[in-house]
């Protein structure tokens, strides 16, 4: 809003001098002539103005300040330029140290200039006298503001009645127009806009304006609420109605269509078989929903919670079969081997026929994809006899997932857990957790502890989930729980869960399923018939070798496929002929072999060796390439290996430099030279110790020059002194070993106790060295002995930090005769 002049095609009457006041800025205030207000000051400024204005016994200014936040005035264009000359009535001082004090407008004022701004503010201003015009046009906007006036009040304004009648009585143009500033609906900006439209005529139109724009809200404001009423009248009625009927139908004898459900819910309650206090809790529940109108929301959520609570199975349970022949039969049926899983499962079904009360197990299957963990839950629920439900957990971040929703929230569900078991229809499904380790958490919670009371024996027979708010009893249903690793899974998880790992097949295991299982399978899905298609056994186990390379079978059953796929077009084309696929014919329908199998290298290389490591997708082979060339640094690392497997060949080469001698390597080769040590397929990511021996034998076999075995792997952890430490994944890496074509597998002696797993074909075919030391690793890795250097004169070496020994029964022997490794034989026996 701008300071408007007035119009200067009506001039308005001015003091010829101006005045010189005490002057109170007003905060969101604006007087109005002929006003009478109270104010309450206590700003010091202007509180001595006030003092100021009472002893002198003359009129006050008060104009209102432009920023209504600003504590101090210091000049006048901080204030409007048009005010209000303004009476005194009554001055009262407040214990608080403010003044309240009654004003009375005057008159119109101008401010023109500060005289003083402390202790208060005078200022020099000039009064603004109302003309009184007559004429037709005045007289006409005088009853249209009336008019407006009294349809304002009628209207329902915040505003007396009798504000109305005493518009109808003023003669004064400019104090009607004045007068509509009472109007609570009028801000402080449009109030200043009024005082300074000195212009009688221009100042009725501007109310005039304002008085219909108010009009309008309030007719629209009206029609609303009678809306809303005649909604309110309609609910009402409806509501009478219904009482009505109700008693109508009570007094001939008929239940009402809500009553009819409550007594309905009622008989499902009492046959649902629940505990006590949960049946206690529903018939609460219904006698709520029996006291709400039936079009209330409340209504649905309660029926919706009774719902669940009486289709839950809480006393219902399928009979375990507990044939024990009759369930190995099964289980042998559904897969081929995976035998400690079966023995598990057994053993359960075992106790279970001779104790009346036993806890299900927790199972975790923890393996590559591929192996059968999923499927395998389907077969134990068929050998068991019992219901099977699976829920996925990966990717789950909400906690809401496992718990449920409170009931406050809009369409509210329990968990899944409890969804599962509804759908079950018992009390002891076979439960199965498929992805449990790629559980997700962020800002809604952690899904993993909230299956902490789901797996615990100890809690979760009075399991309670957030929308049921009872306890379930969940200690019947066997939970069986399926990870490709056991690292990701937390470890309080972990702790509450049998782990039993399924590494993967062999080569012949592979070859045995597909034979037994996926060949059918897929001769069933293409509609072909034994007597279209034959895969002979030599084309099965070429098939596994050369155009599958993982722990599983999922790339073998689509490479079936695939052949399925081009022996059932030529059926449909027409072929009468039997297809016989054989190793030569697997190129025609395969393509050329993917993978290549057998010797790991073609000749016996020096400065390489190859080691074995776990994946995702089970075991592996990794080659260690080691090269000497001029230079000062140790050595340099690439592949993009992580800090332990970095760590463990700083750990290998100090070794070397330690029994340099006994090694048969020149101190001076590590002073002139640098080792650079890489680990083919650079894009994958590396790490871990159990590189440690195969890094080191590298290292050996390229400052000695002396060739490592083509046909050996090896794993691993090394320590300073030369020992050889206990690795994990040995099942994996030893089935690795044998699908490469490594004929001599090298590990840590202290392992042999996990032998036990590797299937007896493998031990068979390949010759496992137990070893403690990297002695005992060189002797068998390298295709002969390093020769130790000729001992010298005692005293200090070359540079004064070696010192060697001239008596060779003080000098170390390379591998001693007692130390040498212990070798696996064939039939799986150790010498």
């Amino acid at each position: 809003m701008s300071d408007r002049p007035s119009n200067p095609s009506k001039p308005t009457a001015s003091g010829t001098n101006p005045r010189v006041l005490p002057l109170v800025a007003l905060r969101e205030t604006v007087i109005f002539p002929e006003m009478i207000v109270p104010l309450q000051v206590g700003r010091e400024k202007s509180v001595n103005a006030l003092n100021a204005a009472v002893e002198s016994g003359g009129p006050i200014a008060l104009v209102t300040q432009r920023r209504p936040e600003q504590e101090d005035i210091e000049d006048p264009s901080e204030l409007y330029s048009i005010g209000t000359l303004a009476k005194i009535a009554q001055v009262v001082q407040l214990q608080d140290g403010t003044v309240r004090a009654i004003v009375q407008g005057q008159g119109r004022l101008r401010v023109k200039s500060f005289s003083q701004t402390a202790p208060h503010i005078v200022a020099a201003v000039e009064e603004i006298k109302d003309e009184s015009p007559g004429g037709v046009e005045v007289q006409a906007l005088m009853r249209t503001v009336q008019a407006g006036i009294e349809q304002y009040v009628a209207n329902g304004a915040p505003v007396p009645p009798e504000a109305a009648v005493a518009a109808r009585n003023i003669t004064e143009p400019g104090l009607l127009a004045d007068m509509v500033a009472y109007s609570p609906d009028m801000t402080t900006e449009q109030r200043q806009e009024l005082l300074e439209t000195v212009d009688v005529i221009e100042r009725l139109k501007l109310v005039q304006a304002f008085l219909a724009r108010q009009v309008e809200i309030l007719e629209l404001k009206g029609r609303i609420q009678s809306e809303v009423k005649s909604e309110m009248d309609k609910t009402q009625r409806e509501y009478i109605l219904r009482e009505q009927l109700k008693a109508i139908q009570r007094e001939l004898g008929e239940d009402d269509p809500q009553q009819a459900e409550i007594n309905e819910l009622r008989d499902k309650v009492e046959s649902a078989g629940m505990p006590d206090e949960i049946k206690a809790r529903a018939i609460k529940e219904i006698d709520r929903m029996s006291r709400i109108p039936s079009a209330s929301p409340e209504v649905g959520v309660i029926r919706t919670y009774v719902d669940w609570l009486v289709g839950l199975p809480w006393n219902t349970s399928t009979d375990d079969r507990l044939d024990i022949k009759e369930a190995a039969k099964i289980l042998d049926e559904d897969h081929y081997g995976l035998e400690k899983i079966k023995d598990r499962i057994l053993e359960y079904l075992a106790v279970r026929a001779l104790a009346d009360t036993i806890r299900s197990p927790i199972l975790a299957l923890v393996g590559p994809p591929g192996v059968g963990k999923t499927s395998l839950g389907k077969s134990v629920a068929r050998a068991m006899g019992r219901k099977f439900v699976r829920m996925s957990l990966g990717g789950i971040h909400d906690e809401a997932e496992i718990r449920g929703h409170r009931r406050t929230y809009i369409g509210a569900l329990p968990g899944r857990v409890i969804q599962n078991i509804k759908t079950a229809g018992t009390n002891n499904p076979v439960f199965m957790l498929d992805e449990i380790d790629k559980i997700g958490m962020d800002f809604r919670g952690d899904p993993s502890s909230a299956l902490l009371e789901v797996l615990d024996p100890e809690q979760n027979n009075t399991f309670q989930d957030n929308y049921l708010e009872v306890p379930f009893d969940l200690s019947k249903v066997l939970f069986i729980a399926t990870g490709n690793l056991v690292d990701p899974i937390p470890a309080a998880l972990r702790d509450r869960m049998e782990i039993i790992q399924l590494p993967g097949y062999t080569q012949q295991e592979k070859a045995e399923i597909g034979r037994r299982f996926l060949i059918p399978k897929q001769m069933e899905n293409h509609g072909l018939k034994p007597k279209h298609i034959e895969i002979t056994d030599e084309a099965m186990t070429e098939l596994v070798q050369a155009y599958t390379h993982e722990a599983g079978v999922r790339n073998l059953e689509r490479e079936i496929a695939n052949i399925m796929r081009k022996v059932a077009r030529s059926v449909a084309e027409g072929r009468k002929r039997k297809t016989v696929v054989d190793v030569k014919r697997l190129d025609a329908f395969l393509g050329p072999p993917r993978y290549e199998y057998g010797e790991l290298e073609t000749e016996d290389q020096t400065g390489a060796a190859t080691g074995l490591v776990v994946t995702e997708v089970g075991g592996d082979i990794v080659a260690v390439e080691v090269t000497k060339m001029e230079g000062k640094e140790d050595f340099i690392l690439t592949g993009q290996l992580g800090e332990v497997m970095r760590e463990s060949a700083r750990a290998a080469l100090s070794w070397i430099r330690a029994n340099a001698d006994r090694l048969g390597i020149e101190r001076e080769i590590f002073e002139k030279n640098t080792l650079h040590i890489h680990v083919p397929a650079g894009g994958i990511p590396k790490d871990g110790p159990s590189a440690g021996v195969t890094m080191a034998t590298a290292m050996v076999s390229a400052f000695t020059g002396i060739p490592v075995r083509k046909d050996v792997a090896m794993t691993g952890e090394i320590t300073l002194r030369g020992r050889v430490l206990p690795i994990g994944g040995l099942k994996s890496k030893i089935l690795a070993a044998h699908l490469s074509g490594a004929k001599m597998v090298i590990l840590p002696r202290k392992n042999e106790k996990d032998l036990r797993d590797i299937p007896e074909e493998i031990r068979k075919q390949t010759k496992l060295v137990l070893v403690d030391s990297m002695d005992q690793v060189l002797e068998a890795a390298l295709r002969r002995r390093p020769k130790p250097l000729a001992p010298r004169p005692a005293g200090p070496a070359r540079g004064g930090s070696v010192e060697r020994h001239s008596d060779p029964s003080v000098r170390p022997q390379f591998p001693p005769a007692d130390q040498q490794p212990v070798v696996v034989q064939r039939a799986g026996k150790a010498r």
